[in-house]
């Protein structure tokens, strides 16, 4: 037998789940450091808190009276956070006689809950910069880091073979997060900050997930559901860039005190810019995930 023979003969290199395990950790690294990002620059200067009490005074003025559904929803998200997650974990749990992942998913929720309220009550403060505001920290939120937890339970436990379970759990947690800045419980920066603890979380319990539960986490042979990853990646990518684009010259034009489109004030610049950024970052995060997470699946073919 030649070489080349010996070489076709071989069997086909599988190519474990998160076979690269240092994407995940700089990853959850670079996450943790935009919380801190996000907390020093809306809550430690004067330039960020104006900004984000402006954005919040304007929802009250675009929002005067909010719709009876966006109320019932916010006040139900804790419960059916709750509820959407343990039914998922109990599911799989069920269907695969494993608890190994439900106990891992379970973790991530409990571990991205617990930091966002040490984070939120010990270690975050809110200086008096000048601006007329609350005196005391609310950053990150814990309601939409319940509803983005929650999502992020069902990610993990379908990832990477459901790239759709990415784009409805980032559409579960953006739509939360608007409501939760509409509904004035939080400012447009601490829906930012959860959505970045709960990624943070998500990395880490996503390694975990696939290094220790790798059964389903394997691309079928030929790959054939790989095409469905990168719509749904677009999918999420790309609104949730024009979004952040968006938010930033709705901001700076804000601050700018320009009136060629008209006065900033009637605008409510600072109001969209803020919910902008909301579903910016929760899409561009979505998308990511479902990204990273197809392209760390273990490959049988290779």
């Amino acid at each position: 037998m030649n070489t080349r023979n010996l070489l076709n003969s071989r069997t086909p290199i599988r190519r474990r789940p998160a076979h690269n395990a240092a994407v995940f950790l700089f990853g959850a690294l670079l996450c943790a450091a935009a919380v801190a990002v996000t907390y020093w620059a809306f809550v430690r200067t004067t330039t960020g808190q104006l900004a984000d009490e402006t954005a919040w005074r304007e929802a009250e003025v675009a929002m005067p009276a909010s719709p009876l559904p966006v109320l019932e929803f916010l006040d139900n998200l804790p419960l059916l956070s709750v509820f959407i997650a343990g039914a998922v974990m109990l599911a799989v749990t069920v269907r695969r006689r494993r608890l190994a992942p439900a106990v891992i998913a379970l973790s991530t929720f409990a571990a991205a809950n617990i930091s966002s309220q040490l984070l939120k009550r010990l270690f975050f403060d809110r200086p008096d910069r000048g601006v007329i505001t609350l005196d005391f920290n609310s950053l990150p939120s814990g309601h939409t880091t319940l509803a983005a937890s929650a999502a992020a339970v069902v990610f993990l436990l379908a990832s990477p073979l459901a790239p759709v379970v990415a784009a409805a759990g980032g559409s579960y947690a953006v739509l939360a997060g608007a409501a939760t800045f509409i509904n004035l419980w939080h400012r447009p920066a601490d829906v930012v900050a959860s959505f970045l603890v709960v990624a943070t979380w998500t990395l880490i319990g996503g390694l975990v997930m696939m290094r220790t539960t790798p059964d389903w986490n394997y691309w079928p042979p030929g790959g054939r559901s790989r095409g469905g990853s990168a719509v749904f990646t677009a999918l999420c990518t790309i609104p949730g860039g024009l979004a952040l684009l968006f938010a930033v010259g709705a901001y700076l034009y804000a601050a700018s005190g320009a009136t060629l489109l008209g006065n900033s004030d009637s605008m409510l610049l600072y109001f969209w810019s803020g919910l902008s950024l909301i579903v910016g970052v929760g899409y561009v995060l979505s998308g990511m995930a479902c990204w990273l997470f197809s392209m760390q699946a273990g490959d049988p073919a290779r």
